[in-house]
Formats: C-alpha cells, sequence, structure tokens
C-alpha cells in the first residue's frame, strides 16, 4: 500500500467521522496560534509591558481566578444550547481579549483582558472535551488521544515560530506572536461553524420531559466523592504550571541557561507529546487502568522537581542539561495524567448531567491556572529547594485520588463505563 493511501486508511479511522476530522483541524489551527503566544507570554510582561516578576505571578493568578467561572458555566450552558455555538462564541471572545493586551501596558486593564480571555479559554476546554466525548462515544480515549497530539503539533509549529521571534527580541517581535494568537481563534471559528452539532443525552432528557415525567438530573454539587476528586486533580495540573510559567522564569532568575531556551523546551513538550500520547493512551483505556497510571506520573513529577533544583547549581551547559531533563519529566507527567483525567472525568459522570460534571472537573484546570503560577512563583521565590517540597506534595495527593478513585469506581456496576448514583463516602 503506498503512503497515500496509508495516511487515508489511518485519517479514516479517526473517531467522529467528518465532523472529528475537521475539529482535529481546528485544534491545530488553534493550538499553532497559541503555542506563538504562550511559550513567550511571561517574558512578554516582562519585558514589553515592564511587569516584575510578582506582578506577572499576580496577573497570571487573578485572571486565571476570573477563569475558574469558565467552566462550570460552560458546561452549563452546553446541557442545554447547542455545544458548537458556544465553543464558537469562546473563540470570538478570546480574540477580542487578547487583541486589547496590544493597546496597554497599563497594569489594572492588562489584568481585566487577561481575565476575560482566561474565562473564555477555561469555558473552550471543557466544551472541546465535552464535544469529543459525544462525537466520539466509546472511542473516546483513543479521540481525545490524538486530539491531544494533534494539538500538541499545533504547539510545536508555534512554538518554533515563537522561538525566532524570541532570538529576535524587538516589542514588535512580540506583538507579532500575540497577534498570530488572535488571526488562530478568528480562523477556528470559522471553521466551527462547518462543524454539525453532536447528539447530547443531556438534551434529549431535558426534551422528553413535554411527554413522560423523569427523574431530575444528577448534580455535581451534591456528588461528593466527585468534587473531592476535581481537588486532587487541581494539584496534579501543576506541571502546567511548572512547564509553562516556572521554567521560563526559572531560566531568566536562577539559571546561567540563556533565555531562547525557554521556547525550545516548549517545543520538546510539543514533539513528546506528539509522539508518545497515542501510543501510552491504551494504557488508560479503562477506569481502572487509568488509576494505575497515578504512579508513574507522580515519579516523574519528582524528577522533573529534581532536575529543575539540580539546574541552579551553576555552568551553562548543567542548567541546560537539567532543564532539559526536567521538561521531559514534567511531560511525561503531563501525558501520563491527561490519560487518566480524561477517562476518569469521564467514567465518573453519569450521561444526565455530562456538560454539567465536566464543567465542574474544569474547576480543577482552572483552579491551577489561578493558584498554580502564584504558588510556582513562591516555589521560584524559595530557592532551589523548595522543588522537592513541591514534589513531595504530589506524591501526597496522588495517593489520596488513588484511594478516592478507587472507592469510588467499586460503587460502579460491573462493567459499567459510569459511576452509579452519587452517594456520600
Amino acid at each position: 500500500m503506498s503512503f497515500s493511501r496509508k495516511r487515508s486508511a489511518l485519517y479514516a479511522r479517526i473517531p467522529g467521522g467528518a465532523d472529528g476530522r475537521r475539529m482535529l483541524w481546528i485544534a491545530l489551527i488553534n493550538k499553532a496560534g497559541t503555542g506563538l503566544w504562550m511559550g513567550a507570554a511571561a517574558l512578554y510582561f516582562t519585558l514589553v509591558t515592564g511587569l516584575s516578576v510578582a506582578e506577572v505571578g499576580v496577573l497570571l493568578g487573578v485572571s486565571g481566578a476570573v477563569g475558574i467561572a469558565g467552566a462550570p458555566l460552560a458546561g452549563h450552558l452546553a446541557d442545554r444550547f447547542p455545544v458548537t455555538r458556544i465553543i464558537i462564541g469562546a473563540q470570538l471572545q478570546q480574540a477580542v481579549a487578547l487583541s486589547a493586551l496590544l493597546t496597554t501596558d497599563n497594569f489594572a486593564l492588562l489584568l481585566l483582558y487577561s481575565a476575560v480571555n482566561s474565562l473564555a479559554d477555561r469555558g473552550a476546554n471543557v466544551l472541546t472535551k465535552l464535544y469529543a466525548a459525544r462525537i466520539a462515544g466509546p472511542q473516546r480515549t483513543t479521540y481525545q488521544a490524538v486530539q491531544r497530539t494533534v494539538s500538541n503539533a499545533g504547539w510545536a509549529i508555534g512554538g518554533l515560530a515563537g522561538a525566532l521571534a524570541l532570538a529576535v527580541g524587538t516589542t514588535h517581535a512580540y506583538q507579532a506572536l500575540l497577534i498570530g494568537n488572535v488571526v488562530s481563534f478568528l480562523a477556528a471559528a470559522v471553521l466551527t461553524l462547518r462543524c454539525a452539532e453532536p447528539p447530547s443525552p443531556s438534551r434529549l432528557v431535558a426534551d422528553s420531559t413535554a411527554t413522560a415525567p423523569v427523574a431530575p438530573p444528577s448534580n455535581p454539587w451534591r456528588d461528593r466523592p466527585y468534587l473531592l476528586f476535581t481537588v486532587t486533580e487541581a494539584a496534579l495540573f501543576l506541571d502546567d504550571a511548572v512547564l509553562q510559567v516556572g521554567i521560563p522564569l526559572w531560566i531568566v532568575h536562577a539559571t546561567d541557561a540563556p533565555h531562547g531556551l525557554a521556547p525550545l523546551l516548549m517545543v520538546l513538550n510539543c514533539v513528546l507529546v506528539v509522539c508518545c500520547q497515542v501510543p501510552l493512551s491504551r494504557f488508560g483505556s479503562t477506569p481502572e487502568r487509568a488509576r494505575a497510571l497515578l504512579v508513574p506520573l507522580a515519579a516523574c513529577f519528582v524528577v522533573g522537581c529534581g532536575a529543575l533544583t539540580a539546574s541552579a547549581l551553576g555552568g551553562t551547559w548543567l542548567a541546560v542539561a537539567a532543564l532539559t531533563v526536567a521538561a521531559i519529566a514534567l511531560t511525561f507527567a503531563e501525558i501520563l495524567h491527561a490519560i487518566a483525567s480524561w477517562e476518569l472525568s469521564i467514567a465518573l459522570a453519569p450521561d444526565d448531567a455530562q456538560g454539567a460534571y465536566l464543567g465542574v472537573h474544569g474547576l480543577s484546570s482552572s483552579a491551577q491556572r489561578s493558584g498554580g503560577p502564584l504558588l510556582v512563583t513562591a516555589v521560584i521565590a524559595a530557592g532551589p529547594l523548595a522543588w522537592p517540597v513541591l514534589g513531595a506534595g504530589v506524591i501526597v495527593t496522588v495517593a489520596a485520588q488513588s484511594r478516592l478513585v478507587r472507592k469510588r469506581l467499586t460503587r460502579q456496576s460491573p462493567g459499567a463505563d459510569r459511576a452509579v448514583a452519587p452517594r456520600a463516602m
């Protein structure tokens, strides 16, 4: 079989049909634009707008706190309205908010625009996850792995372009990265208009109330085990803050590594995800297997923290080598957590309130976006020995989540794909 035929056959096997494939193109465009900007965002606020490290931490932390509301709001709306239209609204909101960052260097305004962007970003993440679950059905784990692979390919493309812009180092170069991200959101919104709306179990239940009485939908806010699971998830999302915020700032303020290493490590992160996300996804194809990934996840995080400590011992080559090890280890922690988190958050969510449950689960990454930068900047301020302490905290969190999930899964029916009616532990 020729290469083109193999590629076509592989393309045809992607879950979700034509709309699933179209959403993958949207993810590629979207993340390429985001890769342009996110690898340089902390440095943009520091070097172009003149904010201090503390101000950057506050800006990212507070905007992340505002974004916390985006996840449950988007999940609530997605149980009642077409998810594709809500995705388009989030994409346009991000384009407008990011454009506004170019108009000022005032801290209060930068904070406001970043908060508006964060609100839409957190909501869009939940909506994309929900769309994947609805369009791929039982093949959701495979589709999510492919989507993350495509997304990280986009990140890599954007990150390489971002590295070139950072090598130039001018204000116009940084602004060009931001504009590229804005254009990507506009293009993604146009493509999303062509996507069909997938079936929604929660909306079907709501529509049936006109002809037959039904039980009230499950309420995630009364599901104590799921809420506790979400709390532990917030800590396990810290690899994002360390990779996106911690490593760039650590490079600049605590090591002898060149500043241009920061976007290159982001590219390395994306390349590893592209190469490993789909192959490793088979290890999390069931809730039980997903839970088993928590132990290697914690090990990878601890190795990454130890390498960050070593990077501050002095010398350019030691710093570069240690930072590379840290980026690799934290990337594998990210990959394993993405697999486990995706499968468990869906498996533990009842069909009649899938959007609402995933919206609540989205609070974990939103909370990390808020508290993560503050925690990471505090670790940077505390010095090299603070990184192993952070790693120890992740070990404790993994142990707690593993026990929590095990108890929850024992309350499922044999072979069930999701949790039974919620009960307090």
